[in-house]
């Protein structure tokens, strides 16, 4: 990945890691370890989807932790998170 890409897949992964309860911060599930980051780019937008990935941390595979299966975001390429995809009703 080029430079813009790593920044803009961090700033997501930080976004959704701060949504997270703290005391869920010392659990394996819930840290970037248990996040899975898809990076793409379009006209000089990065789209990131960051999804929860439990079963890195020793969960079942298909293991579901909450309610959203993932997150969607647009990122500048100075990795400042622009929008959050409104899938949820």
């Amino acid at each position: 990945m080029d430079g813009p890409a790593v920044l803009a897949a961090h700033a997501a992964m930080q976004r959704v890691l701060s949504d997270y309860p703290k005391e869920y911060a010392k659990s394996c599930a819930f840290s970037a370890r248990g996040l899975e980051v898809i990076v793409g780019e379009e006209r000089g937008m990065y789209f990131v989807r960051v999804r929860q990935r439990p079963d890195r941390c020793g969960w079942a595979p298909g293991t579901v932790l909450g309610f959203d299966e993932f997150e969607l975001y647009a990122v500048s390429p100075e990795g400042k998170v622009l929008a959050r995809y409104p899938y949820l009703p």
